[in-house]
This record gives C-alpha cells, sequence and structure tokens, in this order.
C-alpha cells in the first residue's frame, strides 16, 4: 500500500506517519531526505532522529529517492520518506537533467514496490504567489508531484493541527 501525506509545516504529519509504521508491525526503514545546511536544520534532523525507535532503520538520501525505494521496499517493511519537499528542494538546487531523472523515477517506481510506502510532504500551495522566481518554480513543482502522486497513492491524508482527515481511501 501506498500512502501520501501532506499538511503545513509542524502540522504532524512526520509524527503521524511514525504511528503508522510503529502500529503496522513491521520492520521500518526511514528515509530521511534532509540535509543540514544550517544549524537550525541541523536541530530539526536531530529531534526527528530522536523520536525514532533505535529498531528502524534510518537512510539519509538527499536525491536518489528511487534507487533507495527499489533497495528497500519489500513485503514484510513499512518506508517512509520524509519529507517529498525537502528532496524536490535538494532536486532544484541540483541541475535541471538530475531534476527531471529524479522526478520520473520516483513516479515510474513508486507503483511497483512491495510493501507499505508512506511520503511525507508539506502541502506550500495555500499562500501567496512568492515573488522569487526560484521559490514560485519550487511551489508549482511541488504542487504537481503531489497530484501526481495521490493518483499513484492508495490513499491520501491531510494533516492539519494533528488531526488526519481522510481525502482518498479508507483507514
Amino acid at each position: 500500500m501506498k500512502e501520501l501525506i501532506l499538511g503545513g509545516a509542524r502540522s504532524g504529519k512526520s509524527r503521524y506517519a511514525e504511528q503508522r509504521a510503529a502500529q503496522s508491525g513491521l520492520a521500518v526503514v526511514y528515509v530521511a531526505t534532509a540535509v543540514a545546511g544550517d544549524e537550525e536544520m541541523a536541530e530539526r534532523i536531530c529531534h526527528h532522529r530522536a523520536r525514532r525507535p533505535e529498531s528502524w532503520l534510518t537512510v539519509e538520501e538527499p536525491l536518489e529517492l528511487a534507487a533507495i525505494l527499489a533497495a528497500s521496499a519489500s513485503a514484510g517493511r513499512f518506508l517512509i520518506v520524509d519529507c517529498l519537499t525537502l528532496w524536490l528542494s535538494n532536486l532544484l538546487g541540483a541541475d535541471d537533467a538530475v531534476f527531471r531523472r529524479e522526478r520520473s523515477a520516483l513516479l515510474r517506481a513508486l507503483p511497483d514496490l512491495p510493501g507499505r510506502i508512506c511520503l511525507v510532504g508539506n502541502e506550500v500551495g495555500q499562500g501567496v504567489v512568492p515573488v522569487n522566481p526560484l521559490a514560485r518554480r519550487f511551489v508549482d513543482e511541488a504542487g504537481r508531484l503531489h497530484q501526481e502522486l495521490a493518483t499513484l497513492c492508495d490513499q491520501v491524508v491531510w494533516i492539519a493541527a494533528g488531526l488526519p482527515q481522510m481525502l482518498k481511501g479508507a483507514q
């Protein structure tokens, strides 16, 4: 089963995904896409690491998400990808060829992957249109990615104030 969890910053998305993984009874692989580019991000990463049980395997991969998912997915595993929008930001910082290749690879690979896969992403398209061209592209690309992933996933959940709202599928 593939699940997409969307919401705003600090809405409870990661905690919800972690609860789903813990309740699954499966071995958990946590695919972290963040890069500690500054002290505040390093603290966020540290906070996320501290919440994870020691029995969970953590794989840190900022760019080649499809390859990591293909190597890690199996019928007896629950994979969490946290988070899609940080991954997208990393891709936009690379060249366009890397962006196109890795985005396409994820969309091609996802439908055939075994096991449970939970993708976490920030919904960023509900505010004003940014003035900066890169920020506008980021918002547009995140929106397009989330739409395409929503069609590929069995479940889509919106998180607000820590409360899950089912958009697609059943709980």
